[in-house]
């Protein structure tokens, strides 16, 4: 099996040190997602631009886009992320009816939470070609068109972070293991380990 380093600021390298000082400078920390990231500058820059612009920028609420994220980590099967955002959802504000209904696949109570929800989940299943009676049924709920790519962005967000974490086993934080954040998919995916 390939074993991916966890950096470090010291041992990552040259084009990602900068990166890596100002993630622990926001999050008090280097999340071992970022510290695994860290072995390209490029996926690195790329994930927490992303992470950043959605965070500073997006029209979707806070806690809509911890609905958008939390639903692609499940649809994904990602442990770490959908682990981690539980944590950023509560933070967030999302009701926890809301998180526990993601995390165990059973519907969200609140219908303009479920559009939200199915919408990013079928632009996801179906890799962009959701179809109109998606976008007109979202758009219905009460969404505006930017969201629309909204949604887009945040899911690509997801794959860098989702994929990354399946194909470097990234380990979860320590706080992950608490049995009120930790998550394990329901539907049994782990990633094949060598």
């Amino acid at each position: 099996m390939t074993t991916f380093t966890i950096h470090s600021i010291d041992t990552a390298p040259e084009g990602s040190k900068d990166r890596m000082a100002a993630v622990k400078k926001g999050w008090g920390f280097i999340p071992k997602l970022q510290a695994t990231l860290a072995e390209s500058p490029v996926a690195l820059k790329a994930y927490d631009d992303l992470f950043g612009l959605i965070a500073a920028e997006a029209t979707l609420s806070p806690a809509e886009q911890q609905v958008v994220y939390q639903a692609i980590n499940v649809f994904h099967g990602c442990e770490y992320c959908a682990s981690g955002h539980t944590f950023l959802s509560r933070k967030a504000g999302v009701p926890e009816d809301v998180i526990q209904a993601i995390r165990t696949l059973r519907p969200i109570a609140d219908p303009r939470l479920q559009a939200l929800r199915v919408f990013a989940e079928m632009v996801a299943e179906q890799r962009g070609f959701a179809g109109d009676a998606a976008v007109d049924a979202f758009l219905a709920a009460g969404f505006s068109k930017a969201q629309v790519l909204e949604v887009v962005t945040i899911i690509a967000t997801k794959v860098i972070s989702n994929y990354t974490n399946h194909l470097t086993h990234t380990p979860l934080e320590d706080f992950m293991n608490d049995p009120a954040l930790r998550w394990h998919d329901p539907k049994g995916r782990t990633p094949e380990r060598g």
